[in-house]
């Protein structure tokens, strides 16, 4: 279990290196590194510099747009309070910022078994893959004497760099990203829990990813259940045995669970991770049946 308060965490800046642009950036919380299940939650600020070219991936994506406008081109734009699921293999963009944007983001190992990067291997990954070449607009491109490619989507050069191996993107489960505007749903009641209110923007895939909003009154106790990102939107009050206030992160981990005290109305984001049981067995021999042929 843990608690992050999102001022507690230090603005890193970061000029964007594989993609296009400058950004800020606070992590609020990250899984473990070399699993299917790892993850990473950031609080991101970009500006109309900011540009991804039109791509995929092999991970999934929740986006909860904060303030400001980003857009997705085809995909359409998401502007404060607009929730977004990018799953695996879906490809998405040209992405652009219109203005300044801030945006919470949760990357994580989705149903395919193809993990998450961590920032670190990343961060190494790229500084290798200068030595062949150079990055950009989010593509790397080889330099003619070194062999490979000539011109890949950034982030896939990087991950076959870390693994050493060509990426298989998963089939789509779903064709496109689906937004969500929860201002368009109804709030309702949660059983056995006075005072609580949510809205369950959606569940996704056969290992059941899943986004919720919750509304807890003045004084109401709210039992947060396992595997799960909690966002504190607004609010403040206690959740286990730390404070809490507006952008405070909680992250529980399977069979972990914690109550939520509002001290004031609280609203929260509960982004649920995949339950990939199973997954890391099945992974690791497709990985030795793909190295023995």
């Amino acid at each position: 279990m843990k608690v992050i308060p999102v001022d507690e965490v230090p603005e890193q800046l970061r000029i964007h290196q594989h993609r296009k642009g400058t950004f800020r950036y606070r992590k609020l919380a990250q899984g473990q590194p070399g699993t299917p299940g790892n993850y990473l939650l950031e609080m991101v600020e970009t500006t109309d510099d900011f540009f991804s070219p039109r791509h995929r991936h092999n991970f999934d994506q929740f986006r909860f747009q904060l303030d400001g406008t980003m857009n997705f081109d085809r995909n359409g734009k998401m502007g404060p309070g607009t929730f977004g699921y990018f799953p695996e293999g879906a490809a998405y963009g040209p992405q652009t910022s219109e203005g300044r944007s801030a945006t919470a983001v949760l990357q994580f190992g989705g149903a395919s078994g193809g993990g998450y990067l961590s920032r670190q291997e990343v961060e190494a990954g790229r500084e290798e893959l200068t030595k062949f070449g150079s990055f950009d607009g989010g593509v790397f491109r080889r330099r003619d004497d070194s062999e490979g490619r000539r011109s890949t989507d950034a982030y896939q050069a990087i991950w076959e760099y870390v693994h050493g191996r060509r990426m298989d993107y998963p089939k789509p489960r779903y064709r496109d990203p689906i937004m969500v505007d929860p201002a368009n749903y109804e709030w309702l009641a949660v059983a056995g829990s006075p005072g609580v209110r949510q809205k369950p923007l959606g569940t996704f895939t056969e290992r059941q990813c899943a986004a919720v909003l919750l509304k807890l009154s003045r004084g109401a106790t709210y039992r947060a259940g396992a595997r799960s990102v909690y966002l504190f939107l607004s609010g403040t009050g206690i959740a286990h045995d730390a404070e809490f206030r507006r952008w405070t992160a909680l992250h529980l981990d399977a069979e972990e669970t914690a109550d939520i005290v509002a001290r004031d109305e609280a609203e929260i984001l509960r982004l649920v991770l995949p339950d990939l049981t199973g997954l890391e067995a099945q992974v690791s021999a497709s990985t030795q049946a793909a190295a023995a042929e």
